[in-house]
């Protein structure tokens, strides 16, 4: 794309107003969470659903919720989440931006095809992103989900967010935050470098097939255009990211709700699913994991770039 359209399209960390971004992003994200967090609870019952368990499926598992608890069923561990999204969320943008700007810097001498550029420079903003992020982000995705499923397929019932917390503490002490870190880091880590990379890639790829950046089209894109090939993108990186990480995030999920007197290796956990399930075991919440990554990524990126927009610096 040329300079000027590419330009229209995107915007640099160095011209944001940090403190706005922030303050305005964590609004923003909130009310994404509160109307995506119910797909999370569905796949993550999905994945921990074993060969006796009645509901099999995403429609049994909302039936299911809703007769025994309700629509607040659908919202078990929210609380939890929201308390340790703010500074997760904070901390990934801004590795993610920072990373971004000298990615791009570092491949650009390798004359790259810009989608390649783009897809390099965003993939490794977002492993690096996912990475300084994962510290905060695990524990806070080990108490979820331990609410999620409590009272479910057999697991362990608990009075909120902080008795799951005392009762972690006094099984595994700290370290016990942090069950199921390798495979979180190995999950989110390339989940989020393979959907940056798709996102920053896909959008270069479907702007010259509109004929942005060629000798014939000069004008810069429309707002809603513009829209449009973010949320194609979005969706794209969504189903791409899914489809190559479900596997690791069902034995993630797995060795995570697992009480102490239920607890198995990561290899044991593989034996199982394969043993109940066959391979098609580890693609337990594939729908779910799917509808969830293609529509967070797309509310999630078009918030996020309607964010970046609304706090550019006056000049």
């Amino acid at each position: 794309m040329a300079a000027s359209s590419l330009g229209q399209t995107e915007i640099n960390w160095d011209k944001l107003d940090k403190s706005k971004f922030y303050v305005v992003g964590a609004g923003i994200f909130t009310g994404l969470t509160v109307g995506l967090y119910p797909v999370s609870v569905i796949k993550t019952r999905l994945q921990v659903a074993t060969r006796d368990t009645v509901e099999k499926s995403a429609s049994s598992v909302i039936r299911g919720i809703l007769k025994t608890d309700g629509v607040p069923g659908l919202y078990r561990g929210f609380g939890t989440v929201i308390t340790g999204a703010v500074p997760a969320r904070i901390i990934f943008l801004t590795a993610l931006e920072t990373t971004k700007v000298t990615a791009f810097k570092m491949v650009e001498p390798f004359n790259f095809s810009e989608p390649t550029q783009a897809a390099l420079a965003n993939g490794i903003g977002g492993m690096t992103a996912s990475l300084c992020s994962q510290a905060v982000f695990v524990p806070i995705d080990l108490i979820s989900q331990r609410l999620m499923v409590q009272g479910y397929s057999g697991h362990e019932k608990y009075n909120g967010g902080l008795d799951v917390a005392r009762k972690i503490i006094r099984t595994d002490g700290i370290r016990g935050f942090y069950r199921g870190f390798g495979l979180s880091v190995m999950t989110y880590s390339p989940s989020s470098a393979v959907w940056w990379a798709s996102y920053g890639s896909s959008q270069r790829i479907i702007w010259r097939l509109l004929g942005q950046g060629t000798d014939r089209e000069e004008a810069a894109p429309s707002k809603s255009t513009i829209m449009l090939v973010q949320a194609t993108g979005g969706i794209i990186a969504g189903a791409t990211a899914s489809c190559i990480t479900t596997p690791l995030d069902t034995i993630k999920t797995r060795l995570q709700v697992m009480g102490h007197e239920r607890r198995s290796s990561a290899r044991q956990v593989v034996i199982n699913l394969i043993k109940d399930d066959g391979w098609t075991g580890f693609y337990k919440g594939l729908g779910p994991r799917f509808f969830s990554m293609s529509a967070w990524g797309t509310t999630m990126i078009l918030a996020y770039e309607y964010l970046k927009r609304l706090c550019v610096k006056d000049e």
